[in-house]
Parts: C-alpha cells; sequence; structure tokens
C-alpha cells in the first residue's frame, strides 16, 4: 500500500466516525430483527426442552449447545421472514420515533 492509499483510506475512515448519541439510520429495523431472533431462540429453546431428543449426551453439555442450536434456529427463522414479530416492532418504533419529533419541534 503506498502513501496516498493510505491517505485516502484514513480520510474515509475519519469521514465515517459517528457521532456521539447519533443512532445509526436503521437502528429500529436493527433492533427489531435482532429481538425477534431473541425472541425466537426463547421460544425454539423451550421447545426443544420438551422434545426427547435421544441419546444426545445428556447433562451441561447438552443443555449448552440445545441453546446453540435453538439460537441457530431462531436467527433462521428471522432471517427468513420471521414470525412477524419484527415488523411489528418496527411499526412501533417509528411511530414513537415520529411522536418524539413532532413533541421536540413544538
Amino acid at each position: 500500500m503506498d502513501i496516498k492509499t493510505s491517505m485516502a483510506a484514513l480520510q474515509v475512515t475519519s469521514a465515517q466516525i459517528a457521532e456521539p448519541g447519533a443512532a445509526a439510520p436503521d437502528a429500529p429495523n436493527s433492533a427489531a430483527r435482532e429481538f425477534e431472533a431473541m425472541f425466537l431462540t426463547q421460544m425454539v429453546d423451550e421447545m426443544m426442552k420438551q422434545v426427547d431428543i435421544g441419546d444426545f449426551g445428556g447433562g451441561q453439555a447438552e443443555e449448552t449447545w440445545r441453546y446453540f442450536l435453538a439460537e441457530a434456529f431462531g436467527r433462521e427463522i428471522a432471517e427468513q421472514g420471521g414470525a412477524g414479530i419484527a415488523a411489528s416492532l418496527r411499526g412501533a418504533l417509528e411511530a414513537y420515533t415520529e411522536s418524539r419529533t413532532m413533541e421536540q419541534r413544538s
């Protein structure tokens, strides 16, 4: 990497520094997706606790790995459209943000 490339990289990086306290433009969408994935993970984990999964080994290790599997299922379900939780939450967050903006203007 030559000096011109290094300087250009520094300029781009410094231009992308976030302002303290400023939210990312897609923060409501990201938060809604993450919440849905977390909620679905909890649901899948509870369902898996009720199902006999055979001779998986039992014990503490089984519980730990079962949660990782539930987390993978939850994230995958959320990425493929989920259960509609993210869409509802996104709408509520947008309405809240809009009302806060209107209050601040008043």
